[in-house]
């Protein structure tokens, strides 16, 4: 392999060598001809030896292209040392070794598209690299959720066959493979949406609908989540209307309105407003509780990043990535902030 990669960049080298050489070759003839054309026209005169001109004009061509090969072939590898260097770091990263920085040296590195090259290739390296270990602590996670409920479904199923139990134990076994089932099927239904709305590129199925209801709906559909924590969602908006595929605009406000009711203190208030500015709307979900850190804000959209890297609390890090691809296909955005136990998601949206 090292053996080809040599005769690879010695092919290289020699390319670029002869373009050079080219280059320098066509220079003295095109100087050398015009010289011995001028003086044959007599436009160029040195005396009455014009002979010995010639003779003299085809020596300096000569010893030209001699010093002018020479040198090409000696510092021909100095230009050429950038270009191996990308060519190393390239490689290394198509391996997968994600940690390949790129670094042309001392002098190099002074110049401005060799800047910029080097802070785009290692830009891509690291967000590479950020991603891999996101992708590898998902299915680390996703393993672990995958198989947790699973377990719990064989282990409860197999004490209903077994029999001998009270009506009250069968019914709890039973809610609670109901549960862990559906859990199943909602991480299943997370990992088949995402993979679907990365491919989408165009937004298909819109119509116009009354926003303000479909949140009050969503609100109705988590009405066991609200009442298990005691939390009360406070609806505090008129009514608007949007045109949007209203679907996918139901699947943001569900996964929002879940994680403003996981993260909130319990016994508190959700905080649902709307609001218009010119032609897009604002859909604004405050909580009061646990805050995000700000070095994981710039994280939390990315798929398989979950803030709790104890993986303590339900979910495994797709949820928003779902909800800001939907709201990128409709051509809005989603910001968060977040501070003094109190954060608050905004999602704009072109009405």
């Amino acid at each position: 392999m090292k053996r080809i990669e040599r005769k690879q960049r010695l092919a290289l080298t020699m390319l670029f060598s002869s373009v050079v050489f080219c280059f320098f070759i066509m220079t003295m003839l095109i100087v050398g001809g015009a010289i011995i054309f001028l003086v044959q026209k007599g436009i160029l005169k040195h005396g009455s030896d014009v002979p010995r001109v010639e003779h003299l004009i085809i020596n300096i061509m000569v010893a030209s292209v001699t010093l002018g090969s020479i040198l090409t072939a000696v510092t021909s590898r100095i230009p050429l040392k950038p270009v191996n260097s990308f060519i190393n770091a390239m490689n290394r990263l198509a391996s997968g070794d994600y940690k390949a920085r790129l670094h042309f040296g001392k002098f190099f590195d002074k110049h401005p598209t060799a800047i910029e090259l080097t802070e785009s290739f290692n830009h891509m390296a690291e967000e590479l690299e950020k991603t891999e270990m996101l992708r590898s602590d998902f299915i680390n996670n996703f393993s672990h959720e995958f198989k947790t409920p699973i377990v719990s479904i064989a282990g409860f199923a197999k004490l209903l066959k077994q029999g001998n139990l009270t009506e009250e134990q069968k019914a709890e076994y039973i809610n609670i493979i109901e549960e862990e089932s559906l859990r199943l099927a909602a991480m299943a239904t997370n990992v088949l949406n995402l993979t679907k709305i990365e491919n989408q590129t165009i937004l298909t199925e819109t119509s116009e609908f009354n926003l303000s209801e479909q949140i009050r709906n969503c609100v109705l559909l988590l009405e066991n989540k609200w009442n298990k924590r005691r939390i009360l969602p406070d609806l505090a908006f008129d009514e608007y209307t949007v045109y949007a595929n209203e679907e996918m605009l139901k699947e943001v406000w569900i996964n929002l309105l879940e994680n403003a009711i996981k993260y909130s203190d319990e016994g508190g208030t959700v905080k649902i407003d709307i609001t218009e500015i010119e032609s897009r709307l604002l859909v604004s979900i405050t909580n009061k509780g646990e805050g995000i850190p700000e070095e994981a804000k710039e994280y939390i959209f990315r798929k398989f990043y979950q803030v709790d890297e104890s993986h303590s609390s339900p979910g495994n890090g797709i949820g928003l990535a779902i909800v800001k691809r939907i709201v990128e296909l409709h051509g809005g955005d989603i910001t968060v902030s977040s501070g003094n136990r109190k954060t608050v998601f905004t999602v704009s949206l072109p009405k």
